[in-house]
């Protein structure tokens, strides 16, 4: 359901115009929505070994990179996890719903009711996880089930179109000369990836709380949750674009935007009353988002120290959840919603979400591979959960692909944006940089100018959750500073 939850999204409701529209062709619109749930398989398998080697830390990512690149001293969990958290936002979500919202009621589309709702359902979400833990997972739970079912839907109804069962007079003519049209350009095939990769985003969300996951084996849970949730959207999602397809003119989907599921519930279905409430489900899809693992990897980051005061992001008062990351979730959503041109908004976010998040997929995968050879010196035996090379270098050559093809300019009319192309991916190295700036003031200038070293002291807070601090420790000895520095955690405990 974590899982689910987290996929079952904006995603499927608002990329499938975009990427057409990149692609050219609804062969390699296809195409392309098959090859997403392999890079995230390959993602899967090697999550999967990482939480095999660490099997009671919450964070997924953070963790993994900080016990892979344990030196420079603070270098992995500055830079891995403090970027993430400036581009750990929910507006994505928000903006769909507040789209659809609109579309719902006959009201236009306009720039100020669009962020007003978007602020104002982001508002009602995050207040859901910072209440109650419980009452959140049952909310996800059960609008989990109620997107699964809309899915579920939206195919029963592609097929009925498909059969000739409604008014849609040629639903097969979208399907002949599938490739016609397809483009070749590396920057609308990257485009048309980062869309699909994010209808996708959230097959690890498990792994982010997989210390609170109490089995006899959380890893086994997880790994097999993750491989059943993802192969159940990757058949859901796939004859979802089927019925799209199906039921309105290429023309007509390249240009719908984010609303494709309007325009499809419109064509089959009339004006009538169902073409204005089944949108609701679509609202009701990204609504059910609610962000539990995110919350979790900031409060890790937290815990870490890497965060001014760090004892009030880790604690879990006053409420027993993660106040204080779900705050600043929220703040960081409202900030993004608030600033970006509303029209632009949408495709914007989920590239520059993507861009930096590449790098640390680039740096997992590697950092695997270093991991492994650290155990094998230490004469550790390998992970039970070993993953196939095949799916670390698919891993690894998805990210590098989409890290390079977006620099090239897209043909034109194939862009997702109205400004220049690259944008996003100086912004997201810019966010990489000013990490990289912070780590080297913080932890090696101003302690050379001070005279002292920046050390790790552990605290436990009440409840039990640890959290590391990070002090100044003047005129300090050769062994402070080695007790200070991280040290990679090659057991399983």
């Amino acid at each position: 359901m974590l899982n689910l939850g987290q996929m079952l999204g904006a995603g499927i409701y608002s990329v499938p115009g975009v990427i057409l529209n990149s692609v050219g062709s609804v062969g390699l619109f296809f195409v392309f929505w098959l090859l997403a749930p392999l890079f995230a398989l390959g993602g899967l398998m090697v999550y999967s070994e990482y939480a095999s080697m660490f099997p009671k830390r919450s964070g997924a990512e953070v963790v993994y990179l900080e016990q892979a690149y344990p030196r420079p001293q603070f270098s992995g969990p500055n830079i891995h996890g403090i970027a993430p958290m400036l581009i750990s936002f929910s507006a994505t979500n928000s903006i769909v719903f507040a789209q659809y919202a609109l579309t719902i009621f006959d009201v236009p589309i306009t720039p100020a009711r669009q962020t007003i709702i978007a602020v104002a359902v982001c508002a009602v979400g995050m207040a859901f996880v910072a209440l109650s833990t419980k009452w959140s997972l049952r909310a996800v739970n059960f609008l989990t089930v109620l997107k699964v079912l809309s899915l579920v839907f939206l195919v029963c109804t592609g097929a009925l179109v498909l059969g000739g069962f409604t008014h849609i007079r040629d639903p097969f003519a979208n399907f002949r000369s599938p490739f016609s049209g397809s483009t070749s350009n590396p920057n609308s095939l990257a485009t048309a990836l980062v869309k699909t990769n994010f209808a996708f985003s959230g097959w690890h969300n498990a792994f982010n709380v997989i210390g609170e996951v109490h089995t006899r084996d959380p890893v086994r849970t997880v790994r097999k949750a993750g491989l059943l949730s993802l192969f159940l959207l990757a058949c859901l999602f796939f004859f979802v674009n089927v019925a799209y397809v199906a039921a309105v003119p290429k023309d007509e989907i390249s240009n719908s935007g984010q609303l494709i599921a309007a325009l499809f519930f419109q064509r089959v279905f009339g004006e009538g009353f169902a073409a204005k409430t089944l949108p609701i489900m679509v609202a009701l899809s990204c609504f059910g988002n609610i962000t539990v693992g995110q919350t979790r990897v900031l409060r890790e980051i937290a815990r870490q120290g890497l965060l001014p005061y760090p004892t009030f992001f880790a604690s879990t008062k006053p409420f027993g959840t993660p106040l204080a990351p779900v705050c600043l979730k929220y703040f960081l959503t409202v900030l993004v919603i608030v600033v970006l041109p509303a029209r632009d908004a949408f495709n914007f976010l989920i590239d520059l979400s993507s861009y930096p998040n590449l790098v640390f997929n680039a740096a997992t995968a590697v950092g695997l591979w270093l991991l492994r050879k650290r155990r094998m010196l230490a004469g550790l035996a390998s992970s039970k959960n070993r993953a196939r090379n095949i799916y670390v270098s698919l891993y690894l050559l998805s990210a590098v692909f989409l890290l390079i093809m977006p620099w090239v300019p897209p043909e034109t009319g194939h862009g997702d944006v109205s400004f220049w192309h690259a944008t996003y991916c100086v912004v997201g190295l810019g966010i990489l940089a000013l990490c990289g700036f912070y780590y080297w003031l913080w932890i090696i200038v101003l302690p050379w100018l001070g005279g002292y070293a920046i050390v790790e002291e552990v605290e436990q807070l009440e409840g039990g959750a640890l959290t590391a601090r990070l002090t100044r420790k003047y005129n300090p000895s050769v062994a402070d500073i080695d007790n200070g520095e991280q040290q990679p955690l090659i057991t399983s405990t």
